[in-house]
């Protein structure tokens, strides 16, 4: 299986983002399923067009989107993209969302392909903190997830996508007041979750 994985660059003044730093240094291989990885920049509409031409490139079997989540003390893999965008901070091109909604003609909201809960359930056995999410925001991130699943919907029906938040590293928790994560931890966790994924 062909599978590609995206990770968001840095964004909202941060010289980092961990999404693409745990991408970088996942396995070429995981389970023998071919890891394609890709940086997203994280700009409305650009990011998702980003996508959709690996997809049309590298014709995956499934699309794991990983973004980071501050604030969050778990690897979290999402559940649900709405069709809503919002935010009062600037993406990368400087500009905020126009708010309202992503696709005028698609659902209220798309349910993700993936085995969110077995996933949640090996990377806990994996000795780390995971659990579902059913909020991916109203920013880049939903953005991109509800623009993959709207793709899936009417021009992909057999691919697989989902996202997946982690939290801040180390050196973005501001000394400890944000919950973070090493990044190996990151990269053992989105490799457990990718096997569990692939499995099913």
């Amino acid at each position: 299986m062909k599978i590609l994985v995206t990770g968001f660059d840095p964004f909202g003044g941060e010289k980092i983002n961990p999404a693409i730093e745990a991408v970088k240094r996942l396995p070429d291989k995981i389970a023998g399923n071919q890891i394609i990885k890709l940086e997203v920049p994280t700009i409305f509409y650009q990011s998702a067009e980003v996508v959709k031409k690996a997809i049309e490139k590298e014709n995956p079997e499934m699309v794991i989107n990983v973004g980071q989540a501050g604030g969050r003390s778990a690897i979290t893999p999402e559940r649900i993209a709405i069709n809503f965008q919002a935010g009062s901070t600037p993406d990368n091109s400087g500009k905020g969302p126009k708010e309202g909604k992503i696709q005028a003609d698609g659902l209220d909201g798309y349910f993700t392909q993936l085995p969110i809960k077995k996933m949640v359930t090996a990377i806990r056995h994996a000795g780390l903190p995971a659990q579902v999410s059913n909020s991916a925001g109203t920013y880049v991130c939903n953005h991109l997830f509800y623009e993959i699943q709207y793709l899936i919907h009417h021009d992909y029906p057999n691919l697989k996508a989902g996202f997946i938040h982690i939290p801040y590293l180390p050196s973005q928790a501001k000394n400890g007041r944000y919950p973070s994560m090493s990044l190996d931890n990151m990269v053992t966790g989105l490799t457990v979750a990718i096997e569990t994924a692939a499995m099913c």
